[in-house]
């Protein structure tokens, strides 16, 4: 599934451009601090498989004021670099690609 061009943002990572998502609302799961922020990241000309990032911070939207880190453009970069290493290609169709970065996120109970 492509992503929706209103609210994407466009980033290079060496010399290919991307799009890159955050939902603005958070999932309930996410509004709770039981889940991490995720965001979904596509090559901009030939979208093919979606990436999509599982961070180590709450979603920046969430209902306890839980305090967290807003994701960064050099977040996204280092993730679509990690992700290309970890055999991602965004030209390809199928299933999205999952990079879990969620390591030292503590959910709230």
């Amino acid at each position: 599934m492509a992503l929706a061009r209103k609210g994407s943002r466009r980033i290079v990572v060496d010399g290919t451009n991307y799009r890159w998502r955050l939902r603005r609302r958070p999932t309930y799961d996410q509004g709770l601090c039981r889940s991490p922020c995720t965001y979904a990241v596509e090559h901009a000309e030939n979208p093919g498989t979606t990436l999509v990032v599982t961070t180590d911070q709450p979603h920046p939207g969430n209902w306890l004021d839980r305090p967290g880190s807003p994701v960064l453009p050099s977040d996204v970069a280092d993730a679509i670099a990690a992700a290309l290493r970890c055999g991602w290609v965004p030209t390809r169709a199928g299933s999205p690609f999952h990079l879990d970065r969620r390591a030292g996120f503590s959910p709230s109970p």
